[in-house]
């Protein structure tokens, strides 16, 4: 398989399939052109960078980790094979980097004491409920693993299907709905009835 348009007829059962300007540009990744690459990246950035400081929530380590990821796009350019959307591997990919940079700090991947950095967009429409909103939202989202976390923000923020989050995650559906299952739990009785709405 050496062209997006294999890829785009081999998409799996994982929602939509990649846009054509995905394909378009990844099939110029693959051919080595460099402009290809650099539009990609421009592409990507902006959600993996959001992504990647949720989950990581170390600003310093956010670029080293994507431009880690996006190294082994092009590098590893030809293992993509269109079994999912060209982002589900591009976030599996990031994933997995994340984790093993959240290893290095000898962080535990299922530690409940991990942290994380609330959306601006879930809050009441008046200023200072807003702010203590966040706040409190700030502070239940910080006792959530980094699994934990990373399916709040692939659901929530990324509004991205159980499928696609275990092909990124590398887990089965099933891991995915109880992770986030044990998260909505968590948050419900950490936000104490706050944003009941919302989990």
């Amino acid at each position: 398989m050496s062209d997006g348009s294999v890829a785009h007829r081999q998409t799996g059962d994982i929602g939509n399939v990649a846009t054509p300007e995905d394909l378009r540009l990844f099939a110029g990744v693959r051919a080595r052109e460099l402009d290809a690459f650099e539009a990609l990246y421009r592409l990507y950035h902006p959600r993996l960078a959001r992504f990647l400081l949720n989950l990581l929530r170390r600003p310093q380590m956010v670029e080293e980790v994507l431009n880690d990821t996006l190294l082994v796009v092009w590098e590893r350019s030809d293992t993509f094979r269109g079994a999912s959307k060209l982002s589900t591997w591009i976030f599996a990919i990031a994933y997995r980097k994340a984790m093993k940079a959240l290893r290095r700090l000898d962080e535990p991947v299922e530690d409940r004491d991990a942290e994380m950095r609330p959306s601006d967009g879930d809050a009441p429409d008046a200023p200072l409920g807003r702010h203590r909103t966040q706040e409190a939202l700030l502070a239940a989202l910080a006792k959530l693993s980094p699994d934990h976390r990373t399916v709040v923000d692939l659901t929530y923020f990324h509004e991205m299907g159980y499928r696609e989050i275990a092909a990124i995650m590398d887990c089965p559906v099933d891991t995915v709905k109880t992770r986030m299952f044990h998260a909505r739990r968590h948050l419900r009785r950490l936000m104490d009835g706050e944003l009941a709405d919302w989990l």
